[in-house]
């Protein structure tokens, strides 16, 4: 069976503007452009994957059922526009800052790479087709852990340093630039 390809997106700062602590759906703001860019990746070919850090979890700030529905209704407006999203992986743990149940170092926090691999693994996806765009150091650390071919960061708004930049195989303004950037016209 041959292996399926992924468009991996963090969230906050690449799929919706980075607000802080996104929990309810009033206050997700998608990015300019999202659906229309991930639904040119979808038609081309890659499952829709996305992996977030979710320390507000772990902090108390907000619980996993309140991140759930938010993401059922995130997932609902893909749909509306005709872009299915295979998977959501998120990761509620903090190593320094968060209450007892969620305070560790664990394998799923980018920079590690165990959210990537578990969606690289569950959907059969061949990490050397596939593509992480983040907005982060640790999406890119994460993406080259887990063997990612190609790295993108966003700047959504940020300055980062060169060695940020240089972690990068591609870096755009927005997740809406990607197609022109990525796929063939």
């Amino acid at each position: 069976m041959n292996a399926n390809k992924a468009l991996f997106l963090d969230r906050d700062g690449v799929v919706n503007i980075d607000h802080g602590y996104v929990y309810e759906p009033e206050k997700f703001e998608f990015v300019p452009g999202v659906f229309q860019a991930c639904k040119a990746f979808v038609d081309a070919g890659y499952k829709l994957i996305i992996v977030t850090n979710q320390s507000g979890i772990g902090r108390g700030y907000y619980n996993e059922a309140d991140f759930n529905a938010l993401t059922h209704w995130m997932i609902a407006q893909f749909n509306q526009h005709n872009v299915r999203v295979t998977d959501v992986y998120f990761c509620p743990h903090h190593p320094k800052n968060a209450q007892p149940n969620y305070l560790k170092e664990c394998d799923c926090r980018k920079p590690a790479p165990g959210m990537l691999l578990q969606g690289i693994k569950e959907h059969n996806i061949d990490p050397a087709q596939s593509i992480m765009v983040g907005d982060k150091i640790s999406d890119m650390q994460a993406a080259s852990a887990a063997s990612i071919a190609t790295r993108v960061l966003v700047r959504s708004g940020q300055r980062f340093e060169m060695s940020v930049i240089e972690s990068a195989h591609h870096v755009c303004d927005s997740l809406a630039d990607l197609p022109h950037i990525l796929l063939p016209q």
